[in-house]
């Protein structure tokens, strides 16, 4: 059976404008509070967004205009609203609430950003039974300074019902689900303005009183499409029709858990903790033969917010101790305490299977240098930051200099394309970006050189090999303008035994005809071999 935990928060845009007021600002929800107002700026002009209980009781109303909310009352506060803080705010109270459900969904029918659902099908009796699951979400958003009302059923619009109108019980299970809603009235079934204007026109004031209506004609009394809303809404809250929620984050696969009665307040309280749920949660990944690229590290703060802490890794492990190594280089004392952390989550949120690899004999010693130089990877990426580190991968393209692309080292390789790193191409380690003119001595126009001038030193050649033959990328033009030329490229070996490569630009006779307008054809430097 499905169980999905409605949470209202009462008042929660004033909630978040007293937090980000700061300390000294007189407190809206204390009995002897005036009346305060956020206003928003809409077309039709300022209107009243969000109301504390004083200027409720005072019969204002959220969506009156500003000027005759002052009319009536003209002690009312104003302040301005903001919407998208708001849902900042609440999007981070969805991932506080991760400590009770990896599936939490801000609720999008609340106009106001008042609503989260926590999906906590078969975890119940984790908290002791769904009576206390509800007690204890309240009680923990009442000690963050946060008012709300929780409501369980089966389904998200009933929850979402007896969470805002239920009175006599707020847990709903598929037997009782419409007999819990019957003496609700229809707004609590969040249809709009219009459907409601209309229900209460033909006298149908309560959930019940929808019931012994025909689906069919209950949708065609009603004018531009509000009864189909409306039975929608119907079929939904009593488990007829189905309703998807999207979490805000994607529930982790794997995740490990731990809460704490006195809460932790520094650093090494977190960093004593963590090697537990790492292997908690490495035991869980090596039963699926998984590994971990990237992991977070939560920490749910007693006051209703979250620090947390991410690093990432260049293969898949599930190794506790490189783990905790990375943790420590990235830096564990980036996540903030406050007054104090009650709970801490490790999750992967990337994983991949481990392939245990089969070390060929006499090539151990190129197996260890790949595993070292992965985890020297890992940890400069982690102390330095993960687009620090970058590595090349092959390109497809002729011309050496355009023939790599860099990538951040964690990220993901990019699928090889054709061309690309070719091995029988004999290359330097070192090339020259951009490539250096030389000044060259040839038997012939397009004969090997017998010597050259480099950086103002004459080299004599000894050994030479070439040419290899590039074509020009005449769909990609160069950087400087000109038109791209075929390039021979020669290896060569002065007198003093340094391996060069250098290369013309340009053919005689094909791309060179000696006219006052062409450019005659060029050598240059592009590169030293070892």
């Amino acid at each position: 059976m499905r169980r999905i935990v409605s949470v209202w928060l009462i008042d929660w845009p004033v909630t978040v404008w007293v937090r980000s007021a700061g300390p000294g600002t007189p407190d809206p929800f204390a009995a002897d509070a005036g009346p305060l107002a956020l206003i928003l700026r809409t077309a039709r002009g300022a209107i009243l967004h969000a109301l504390n209980p004083a200027a409720r009781v005072v019969n204002l109303s959220r969506g009156q205009t500003q000027a005759d909310a002052l009319a009536m009352i003209p002690r009312l506060a104003c302040h301005p609203a903001d919407p998208a803080a708001d849902l900042r705010a609440l999007e981070a109270l969805a991932v506080w609430g991760e400590r009770w459900s990896p599936a939490v969904t801000v609720d999008p029918s609340d106009g106001g950003l008042e609503g989260l659902f926590l999906d906590l099908t078969g975890a119940t009796h984790l908290f002791g039974g769904e009576d206390r699951a509800i007690a204890r979400i309240e009680q923990r958003l009442a000690e963050a300074g946060i008012r709300a009302r929780a409501a369980m059923a089966p389904s998200p619009g009933a929850a979402w019902a007896l969470a805002r109108y239920g009175t006599a019980t707020r847990i709903a299970t598929d037997a009782d689900v419409r007999e819990a809603l019957a003496p609700l009235p229809v707004e609590s079934l969040r249809i709009t303005d219009a459907a409601l204007k209309q229900t209460k026109r033909f006298g149908l004031r309560r959930i019940g009183d929808l019931y012994p209506m025909p689906r069919a004609g209950l949708a065609r009394r009603f004018r531009d499409g509000a009864g189909v809303g409306l039975v929608r809404r119907l079929d939904q809250a009593v488990g007829a029709a189905n309703e998807a929620l999207i979490p805000t984050r994607a529930p982790p696969r794997y995740r490990g858990w731990e809460a704490y009665a006195d809460p932790l307040t520094d650093t090494a309280g977190i960093e004593a903790r963590l090697p537990g749920l790492a292997e908690s949660l490495a035991r869980s990944m090596e039963e699926d033969g998984q590994g971990a690229r990237a992991l977070t590290l939560t920490a749910f703060r007693v006051d209703g917010r979250t620090s947390a802490v991410s690093v990432r890794m260049g293969r898949a492990l599930r190794d506790v101790s490189i783990w905790m190594r990375l943790f420590r280089e990235t830096g564990i004392e980036r996540i903030d305490p406050g007054f104090g952390i009650d709970a801490l989550m490790l999750t992967a949120d990337l994983t991949e299977p481990v392939v245990a690899l089969q070390v060929v004999m006499g090539e151990e010693q190129q197996t260890r240098h790949a595993e070292g130089l992965a985890a020297l990877i890992d940890r400069l990426s982690a102390r330095l930051g993960e687009g620090a580190v970058r590595v090349a991968d092959p390109f497809g393209s002729w011309l050496p200099e355009r023939a790599e692309r860099w990538r951040p080292a964690l990220a993901k390789p990019p699928p090889k394309e054709e061309g690309a790193g070719d091995p029988q191409r004999a290359r330097p380690l070192m090339l020259l970006d951009p490539p250096e003119p030389v000044e060259t001595t040839a038997d012939l126009p397009d004969g090997t050189p017998a010597q050259f001038t480099w950086r103002r030193v004459l080299r004599k050649v000894t050994r030479a090999d070439g040419p290899e033959r590039l074509s020009p990328e005449w769909w990609r033009p160069r950087p400087d303008g000109r038109l791209s030329r075929t390039r021979d490229y020669y290896r060569i070996e002065d007198d003093q035994g340094l391996r060069y490569w250098l290369f013309r630009e340009g053919l005689y006779g094909s791309e060179y005809t000696g006219a006052k307008d062409e450019r005659a054809p060029s050598w240059w430097m592009h590169g030293i071999f070892p």
